[in-house]
């Protein structure tokens, strides 16, 4: 697995390329060290790998379980500490499930998805973050 970032201009808006996709992704830093606001931040990009390798495994276990899953959405939210370096402390991941869907199951598949399946967690847990989750049905 390999990642490029590419800078952009005279500040820090970069973009960002892997090995497996040709789509691109801006990453820009706040306005204190020159950022233009063109791009997403480092810690928010944190947030994004999280949520999505959530969201990713939960679907994927709830279609096994012949879950009829008609949207998903995903908030995830992290708290900083204040000293430098201002790793996250908290996150709390919200999914927002739509369709005919088992409340206990999508509890257990979420249970899974987050805390067994996903690398992301693995790696923000093991470094002391305490992440939590929740399941709305509509």
């Amino acid at each position: 697995m390999k990642t490029t970032l590419q800078r952009i201009n005279k500040a820090v808006h970069f973009e960002a390329s892997s090995d497996s996709s040709t789509v691109k992704i801006n990453i820009d830093g706040p306005a204190s060290i020159g950022g233009e606001g063109k791009g997403v931040r480092p810690m928010e990009l944190v947030l994004m790998a999280l949520g999505s390798c959530s969201v990713f495994d939960l679907t994927t276990i709830l279609q096994k379980q012949r879950q009829d899953i008609q949207d998903i959405s995903v908030e995830v939210e992290g708290q900083r500490r204040d000293e430098v370096p201002n790793i996250f402390t908290k996150i709390h991941i919200s999914f927002l499930l739509k369709g005919d869907i088992d409340e206990v199951k999508a509890q257990k598949a979420a249970e899974l998805a987050v805390k067994k399946y996903c690398s992301v967690h693995d790696m923000l847990a093991a470094g002391g973050v305490d992440i939590t989750y929740s399941i709305k049905i509509a």
